[in-house]
């Protein structure tokens, strides 16, 4: 049973809400300003699992978590799809006129510089967490600064919200993936999705019989992302996301890809979330 969850920031955060709407029962949240403290967590066995943000529908992969999973020997066991809406706040009795700076991690500030185009005046700049900037706000009365964060943020810190819902595409929503140590969450019955890693050989045509694989045994490819081998320029793992009827089709298609592709790897097998 999870009792304690590591996340990317604090109370307030988009991280937090997951894993308030996430978890059946109450969890103790670890807040944690980075994604390699986090790891740390659940490595040193301070958390049972931790929540990370992989993708976003409006500003793409977040890859270096894909990353991180990787090299930790992490499993991914479960998803959450959150719709997020950002908000600019600051402290009361102030209007957008009278903010000179706004602070945001820079996946919120990504998320909503089209509406910041209409003020100029306004500087804008990254920080580590969207709910963090706005307990900073609050913890030291700071004037003409604001904030991009949660609703239950700007309750939190009682901030006062200058203007609702200012992403440029209004239905923006952030996968998350729940993570723990070892692979064994759900039952194989229930299993419809899974991540895998692996690395294609660098000729013509190779990638493709690898995904005709996945074709022929029924599997359906919701992402594939590329990630840069350092060590060996211009080669380039592959972080693929599939879903499936049943768990059998998986494992055939898992047995084949093993032999055709190198350093493959099971990243988490899962129920799948709805969108």
């Amino acid at each position: 049973m999870i009792k304690t969850v590591a996340i990317q920031g604090i109370k307030g955060s988009f991280h937090h809400i997951v894993s308030l709407q996430y978890f059946d029962t109450p969890v103790e949240v670890i807040e944690c300003l980075t994604f390699d403290g986090v790891v740390d967590s659940l490595l040193k066995g301070e958390s049972d699992a931790v929540i990370m943000a992989l993708e976003n529908s409006i500003a793409g992969s977040i890859i270096p978590n894909y990353a991180l999973i990787d090299k930790s020997n992490m499993h991914i066991v479960g998803e959450h799809y959150l719709d997020i809406q950002h908000n600019l706040m600051a402290l009361p009795n102030q209007d957008i006129a009278d903010i000179k700076e706004v602070y945001s991690h820079p996946m919120a500030l990504l998320q909503c510089k089209e509406f910041f185009k209409e003020y100029p005046h306004i500087k804008l700049v990254e920080d580590k967490d969207t709910a963090e900037v706005s307990q900073r706000i609050k913890s030291n009365q700071l004037k003409g600064v604001g904030a991009i964060a949660s609703v239950m943020a700007a309750e939190i810190f009682e901030l006062n919200i200058l203007a609702h819902s200012i992403q440029t595409i209004k239905h923006n929503e952030t996968r998350f993936v729940i993570v723990k140590r070892t692979n064994s969450e759900v039952p194989e019955h229930e299993i419809n999705k899974a991540s895998i890693k692996f690395e294609a050989d660098h000729k013509r045509g190779s990638l493709a019989t690898i995904l005709n694989v996945m074709s022929d045994c029924k599997l359906n490819l919701t992402k594939i992302q590329s990630l840069p081998i350092i060590e060996t320029p211009w080669k380039y793992a592959f972080f693929v996301d599939v879903t499936f009827e049943t768990y059998l089709d998986f494992k055939k298609a898992k047995s084949l890809i093993e032999i055709m592709a190198s350093s493959f790897k099971v990243l988490g097998e899962y129920k799948k979330a709805k969108l």
